[in-house]
């Protein structure tokens, strides 16, 4: 590596681990606004709480790197613009596309980390945080009662359960659980007035049990009191965590993809998280190149790009993933347009602002 090279990445290095901090410290406090501050409030344990916050580092890694080189590669680049260190490179006989090298290998050395722990270490996390969320209900039911209007647990017998409120003392209000059978209505349904949830057991008062043959009842049984073992419940403070496919790894989303296919069925978010699964890492690739190009431009035009635009210019790639990810899982574009908007935005960005350097 030559000197202007290190030279280039050790200017754009602490603003890459910089930004990369304030994105996850950004998670954080929003964490704290949404989930922390009302779990210990309803009396969850802090260290669960603790971990579960944890848990959603990997993910914050994975997303903001691409975010974070955009904002450091900018931002360094601006700043050797301004100090003529660019014009000082020119001068002693490197050409203007000499820069593109440095940051380019870098962004590419991004995106196969950013694909790499959304591969391993998110989807692991996912898991592991629905198990600690499962955790927080069974220490204490109460924290189910976050202004949520229902909420839904599944255990690993195939049951689900909702539970239309949860009372003073973590008492469940309005329960109704429904044993499923595999692409069939369901084969038995116990209501309850209330339960508790204490470990594995759940104990159920003032219900009926009604079993089902070919979608007809057979035996309806009205109960006094009743427990019910239950297995590996699972229980998602935010109902999207355990339906999201993004989360799920690429050859387990490339089979259900194929499967959905196969027979036909419109499932835009399954085909966005695909596309989104290659494009959201090659954002950075992108953005790299947006950066350098801006550089350029503003090297031959002399104009500063200063920090406030650095910001917007960073977070317009937040806004435009956020607006077309939702249009996409909602089938409003197609999901290959929704997927590689945002990153080829600041492909065809950079291309313009190039062809802008070179008329000057």
């Amino acid at each position: 590596m030559r000197r202007f090279d290190r030279y280039v990445l050790e200017e754009i290095l602490p603003y890459l681990y910089s930004g990369l901090a304030v994105v996850i410290l950004l998670l954080l406090l929003a964490a704290l606004q949404t989930v922390i501050a009302p779990l210990l409030a309803k009396g969850a344990a802090p260290l669960l709480v603790l971990r579960l916050v944890a848990l959603q580092v990997p993910e914050a890694v994975s997303r903001g790197l691409p975010i974070a080189l955009l904002f450091a590669a900018m931002l360094g680049l601006s700043r050797l613009s301004a100090d003529a260190e660019l014009k000082a490179a020119q001068s002693g006989g490197l050409p203007g596309t000499r820069l593109f090298w440095p940051v380019l290998m870098l962004s590419l050395g991004v995106a196969l980390f950013s694909f790499t722990v959304a591969e391993t270490l998110v989807p692991r996390a996912k898991v592991q945080s629905l198990t600690v969320q499962r955790d927080i209900v069974l220490d204490n039911p109460r924290v189910l009662g976050l202004g949520q209007s229902g909420v839904v647990l599944q255990d690993a017998l195939g049951r689900a359960i909702s539970v239309a409120k949860v009372g003073t003392g973590g008492e469940l209000e309005g329960l109704r659980i429904v044993t499923l059978r595999s692409g069939q209505s369901a084969r038995e349904v116990m209501t309850a007035r209330r339960g508790t949830l204490k470990g594995n057991v759940l104990t159920l008062y003032d219900g009926q049990r009604i079993t089902y043959q070919d979608a007809r009842p057979v035996t309806v049984v009205r109960f006094q009191s009743g427990t019910l073992p239950v297995q590996d419940v699972q229980a998602s403070l935010n109902p999207d965590d355990t339906l999201l496919p993004i989360y799920k790894p690429l050859p387990e989303l490339l089979a259900s993809v194929r499967e959905l296919r196969a027979q036909g069925i419109s499932a835009p978010r399954e085909f966005t998280a695909l596309q989104r699964k290659f494009a959201e890492p090659l954002a950075a690739v992108t953005m790299a190149f947006f950066a350098v190009a801006l550089s350029v431009y503003s090297f031959r035009s002399g104009v500063n790009i200063g920090l406030v635009w650095v910001l917007m210019l960073t977070f317009a790639y937040y806004a435009t993933w956020s607006v077309f990810r939702i249009m996409g899982e909602t089938g409003a574009i197609a999901p290959q347009l929704a997927a590689w908007t945002p990153t080829l935005m600041y492909l065809l960005a950079g291309l313009g602002l190039l062809w802008a350097a070179a008329r000057r």
